[in-house]
């Protein structure tokens, strides 16, 4: 029987590119994705590339929301 660090260890020797890892979890982001895309996915990503690209992710999409209210309240329409 596999132990989980075996399985760990399998799953972080996966060679799925980061620029994969960045469109599978830019999709999951929008919440659309093809349920044989997703099984594509987690058989194929690597999960620390998974967890980077995530973070990068929610950084840039707070950075995106944070520059966006101050452009508008910056221009006086929300005055």
């Amino acid at each position: 029987m596999n132990e989980p660090r075996d399985d760990l260890q399998q799953a972080v020797a996966r060679k799925g590119s980061f620029l994969g890892t960045l469109r599978a979890v830019a999709w999951s982001f929008f919440g659309v994705r093809r349920s044989a895309d997703h099984a594509q996915d987690v058989a194929r990503l690597n999960p620390i590339h998974v967890i980077i690209a995530g973070i990068l992710g929610a950084v840039l999409f707070v950075v995106s929301i944070i520059v966006l209210v101050n452009w508008i309240v910056g221009s006086g329409v929300a005055a």
